[in-house]
């Protein structure tokens, strides 16, 4: 066992990937061509970080997460258990960007503070989505494809657009959720929510 990983069945990390050593990695991770894992990372175990991944310095990331293809993936962002990040995603971190300072001398690491993104739980970014920091993304949300977030996203929300709006709820296996007498249904496992305002939560009856 590498220092960069936890007790259990290895990592794996392609020859072509760049891991630091700092990063620690769970048991049964892959980290696939061309993806670069920074300084103090933490991934949790069975993660998979596709091929030209970015995962920034000190970034949380809990067990059973996927990073697809280029997605980026910048610090300190947190992301929990089970997350799916789609292809190209972006995770900013930065609210006012500038190279330059007004004097217009070059930006230094030094000169401002970086902001994450927090992923809760079970939520989905599809491809090519952008979420600009700080933001927190509520468990098993889903975020649609091409859309970007600007504010933070309730637990069960579909968001989509530019800027991202919620236009519907979904369940935990990431299907639309169907209104029937007074209670929110998915159609593939029958589980049912209740909606309170702009929340979602699960029903006692799925207990």
């Amino acid at each position: 066992m590498t220092d960069n990983e936890i007790a259990g069945p290895p990592a794996q990390v392609v020859d072509s990937a760049d891991v630091s050593e700092r990063a620690t990695l769970g048991a049964g991770t892959k980290i696939w061509h061309l993806a670069q894992v920074r300084e103090d990372a933490v991934l949790g175990d069975n993660c998979i970080v596709g091929r030209g991944a970015y995962v920034g310095t000190g970034v949380r990331i809990g067990e059973n997460t996927k990073i697809q293809n280029y997605a980026l993936v910048y610090e300190p962002a947190e992301l929990g258990r089970g997350v799916f990040i789609g292809p190209a995603v972006v995770l900013t971190n930065d609210t006012y960007p500038r190279s330059i300072s007004p004097d217009g001398s070059l930006k230094s690491a030094h000169d401002w503070t970086p902001v994450g993104v927090t992923i809760q739980d079970g939520a989905s970014i599809g491809a090519r989505s952008v979420c600009v920091a700080p933001v927190t993304i509520g468990r098993w949300a889903t975020i649609a494809a091409g859309a970007v977030v600007v504010k933070d996203v309730p637990a069960f929300a579909l968001m989509a657009g530019v800027p991202a709006r919620r236009i519907g709820w979904v369940g935990k296996a990431g299907h639309p959720l169907r209104e029937q007498d007074g209670l929110w249904v998915c159609p593939d496992t029958g589980e049912t929510y209740v909606q309170n305002g702009d929340e979602l939560t699960e029903s006692e009856e799925n207990a």
